[in-house]
């Protein structure tokens, strides 16, 4: 369960029905040559776009810039998250994008043939190389990582101790005998929040995926793999949450709910990024910052989680793209992710911002560095957010109990009707 990215991931996966009610962007990656990072200071009106918390707090990061540059103005305009998708696909076809937006990983794809090159200026090489892989389109780096969002574990760590856990488990078995001991040592109502379906469910269900073996994609990306074995079993270990009583089939998404089931002890795990640390916090007040902690996603082959986030795109046919691209190089400064991270929770995608005081000494913040060292993204093509909605359907009916050899091959069926977007 996420307790705040769930929103913007969920408009993400519904971005198929602004596409199929607009037309798409031929998600190609870019050819438009590239553009160059001044080497000095650089002046004019530079306009970026940006969405929810990031869009409202992005102004006082921005002063910095402004002061390096004082012949500068970054224009920021907020947008929400859920009518983002359709102002960027409108802003295309009308020719009036902005310099430099914030998008999320899993459009860009959508919208890969309007954007520049990363040029050579822009240094990449410390930025977590999987996050990295979520800029890249048809073979183009076309994006730079601003932050990352991963999925761990949130448990409540007294709670555990009393089930006889003093230490986090790491495989899949061990994970699903401490869920099952907070309830039956515990006194747990259920031992783990599980989406049991809607929106964004089949990306929460990633992790598992990832963990088992899975991918979702052959190598080449030109077929979906989602009936394989290892799916399957990823889907069979999920279920088994809810067959056996440990997760609840009708989960709460309102506001607030699943804090506060953490807080009073009723279910005392659940799988979220990182704004869940002071989402959490906030929840408990004062002293519950000790009583959880966080682990990595247990391991049936590996211990991989999902990746999002957001990248810094240049639109091309920006008139000030040579002060966008040192606006980006700004923003993904390792000083200036570790400032954005305690502004907003955002996990820096640069490497070295994770040194930063503050950072390197929190456990819980550790346990993230960790996990975003073995995490996959989802396939970079214009067909995802739809094989996507069918996957959130399939996974319903599996917690519903239905077979999930057999919902994964209606998947699979669906999503090469869909195709690949190639």
């Amino acid at each position: 369960m996420v307790l705040r990215r769930a929103s913007a991931a969920a408009v993400c996966m519904a971005a198929v029905v602004v596409l199929a009610a607009c037309g798409r962007d031929d998600g190609g990656a870019s050819s438009t040559p590239s553009g160059t990072v001044p080497s000095g200071k650089v002046t004019g009106t530079i306009t970026m776009w940006a969405q929810g918390t990031e869009g409202e707090k992005l102004p006082e990061l921005i002063k910095g810039f402004e002061a390096e540059n004082p012949g500068v103005k970054v224009n920021v305009t907020a947008i929400p998250w859920g009518d983002a998708h359709a102002k960027y696909q409108a802003a295309i076809a009308g020719g009036t994008t902005p310099d430099v937006a914030q998008m999320g990983t899993t459009w860009m794809a959508d919208f890969a043939s309007s954007f520049q090159g990363v040029p050579s200026g822009i240094d990449t090489s410390d930025i977590f190389p999987d996050g990295k892989a979520t800029a890249v389109v048809k073979g183009a780096t076309v994006g730079v990582p601003w932050y990352l969002d991963t999925r761990v574990i949130y448990y409540r760590a007294d709670l555990a101790k009393k089930a006889g856990y003093s230490s986090p488990p790491k495989t899949w078995d061990e994970f699903k005998a401490m869920a099952k001991a907070l309830q039956t040592k515990a006194g747990a109502k259920w031992g783990i929040a599980l989406p049991p379906g809607g929106g964004g469910t089949f990306e929460s269900i990633l992790p598992f995926a990832f963990s088992g073996g899975a991918s979702l994609m052959n190598s080449a990306g030109s077929e979906w793999t989602l009936d394989s074995p290892q799916m399957i079993g990823a889907m069979k270990y999920y279920q088994s949450f809810f067959t056996q009583g440990i997760a609840n089939p009708n989960l709460t998404t309102a506001p607030g709910a699943q804090e506060s089931a953490f807080v009073n002890g009723s279910t005392p795990m659940l799988i979220t990024g990182g704004a869940g640390i002071s989402g959490l916090n906030q929840a408990g007040g004062a002293g519950f910052e000790s009583k959880y902690a966080v682990m990595p996603f247990p391991a049936k082959v590996s211990s991989t989680s999902f990746v999002g986030g957001s990248n810094l795109v240049v639109f091309r046919n920006s008139p000030r793209a040579d002060a966008a691209w040192k606006l980006v190089q700004y923003l993904t400064k390792a000083s200036i992710q570790a400032s954005w991270y305690k502004a907003t929770g955002d996990l820096p995608a640069v490497q070295s911002a994770w040194n930063v005081t503050g950072l390197s000494t929190d456990p819980k913040l550790k346990v993230f560095k960790q996990q975003l060292g073995s995490v996959k993204a989802p396939p970079a093509n214009t067909a995802w957010t739809q094989v996507a909605t069918v996957g959130d359907s399939q996974v319903e009916r599996i917690v519903k109990g239905a077979d999930p050899s057999s919902a994964l091959e209606s998947l699979q069926k669906s999503a090469e009707s869909i195709g690949t977007g190639n």
